[in-house]
């Protein structure tokens, strides 16, 4: 934990899509399978056309291997979108292609529920699992799955 800067020192928010605030630390125990959930209800990206900003919650679960992320510098994170001209899939295959490349978890799948604009929401939804794992094929199951069921909109 020595090694985590974002928690030890104030806040210096990015006003630019920046990957390099994400950090990471030693998993204490990856003995097991967990699961790790952040929802993030106040995120905001821009139109990569219109420049209109765009307001979504963005819920990332994973299942951990040797490195979990830092919550205070996945905040940091995902506000550094605030600005950043992206699409709405766009944002949630970064979001996940980033935090791969951070820890490479066993199994991680990104949403985002985005309020309308001009009348049309969108829901984006990625996963991944560890190649030649067991999570490789939860990854497809939770793919085919994932939108199934009829849910509640309680976020527009």
């Amino acid at each position: 934990m020595d090694s985590l800067t974002q928690l030890r020192k104030s806040t210096d928010y990015s006003f630019k899509y920046d990957k390099s605030v994400l950090e990471c630390f030693e998993n204490r125990h990856p003995n097991r399978d967990y699961w790790v959930k952040f929802n993030c209800p106040e995120f905001t990206s821009l139109c990569p056309i219109t420049g209109q900003p765009d307001f979504a919650t963005i819920y990332i679960s994973y299942i951990p291997d040797l490195k979990m992320v830092e919550s205070k510098s996945l905040k940091l994170y995902l506000f550094s979108f605030r600005n950043h001209g992206a699409f709405h899939e766009d944002c949630i295959n970064i979001i996940m292609d980033d935090l791969i490349g951070l820890m490479q978890p066993r199994y991680i799948e990104v949403l985002g529920k985005f309020l309308p604009r001009g009348g049309l929401s969108i829901d984006p939804y990625c996963n991944h699992g560890k190649p030649e794992t067991k999570f490789a094929e939860m990854a497809d199951f939770r793919f085919k799955r994932h939108d199934l069921n009829p849910e509640d909109i309680d976020n527009r």
